[in-house]
């Protein structure tokens, strides 16, 4: 474990997170049986977490200063090895692209890109979710990561609209390119009338990287994309 000299925090290595949360990539494997497996393991560190939380608040309830920070330390451990958890507080230091975590990340929204009623269920936070997306939307991604933010966008604009999509833009316009246009190009001219609309609209702001996502412009867009 690395000791960030910015923040003054600690920060893992890779290898630190892969103990941790390595087993989270089962969330969004295509075997069933695999997802089945890496759902009850969150489900036992959430049950962990929330022990540990308990434990603590106790310490302050019944005023045993000597055992909260122990219990504290216990807490924020059981916490890193769940999600969405394990993704707070990322340090100020590194760069999203050096970031240990950032494979995580994108297991965490790929997972709910993919299977939104079992993240719903079992991982729901519209707010970790924001953050993540809007972390991850810079460029000079490398071409793995670059290409896994494509196919999130890709994917999202196709499905009916969930809390926080519209950030995705701010991805589309950090991964701009001609692989990502011809996807959505493709969508466009698609059967399905939402995705037709979404994917016609994320087209549309990235031919004006000076006009904000906003809710008023979306509808502006909408009524007049309708009447034609």
């Amino acid at each position: 474990m690395k000791r960030d000299m910015n923040a003054g925090v600690s920060v893992d290595g890779a290898d630190v997170w892969h103990e941790r949360l390595g087993w989270t990539f089962g969330l969004i494997a295509s075997d069933p049986a695999e997802r089945a497996a890496a759902l009850v393991r969150l489900t036992d560190a959430e049950k962990k977490t929330q022990e540990a939380r308990h434990r603590y608040h106790e310490t302050w309830r019944r005023r045993y200063s000597l055992r909260r920070k122990a219990a504290h330390r216990n807490y924020l451990k059981a916490l890193r090895c769940s999600l969405p958890g394990g993704l707070w507080d990322r340090p100020s230091g590194p760069e999203i692209s050096a970031w240990p975590g950032l494979p995580y990340a994108l297991c965490f929204l790929e997972w709910e890109a993919r299977y939104p009623q079992e993240w719903t269920r079992y991982a729901k936070s519209w707010g970790t979710k924001e953050d993540l997306i809007r972390n991850v939307a810079a460029a000079h991604h490398d071409e793995t990561v670059r290409s896994k933010l494509v196919e999130l966008v890709e994917s999202v604009v196709q499905r009916p609209y969930r809390c926080k999509d519209r950030e995705y833009v701010r991805v589309a316009r950090a991964v701009d390119g001609e692989d990502l246009r011809s996807r959505l190009e493709t969508v466009a001219r698609s059967d399905n009338l939402w995705a037709q609309r979404h994917a016609g609209y994320v087209l549309w702001l990235l031919d004006r990287p000076e006009v904000p996502n906003t809710r008023h412009v979306w509808r502006t867009w909408l009524a007049a994309a309708s009447k034609e």
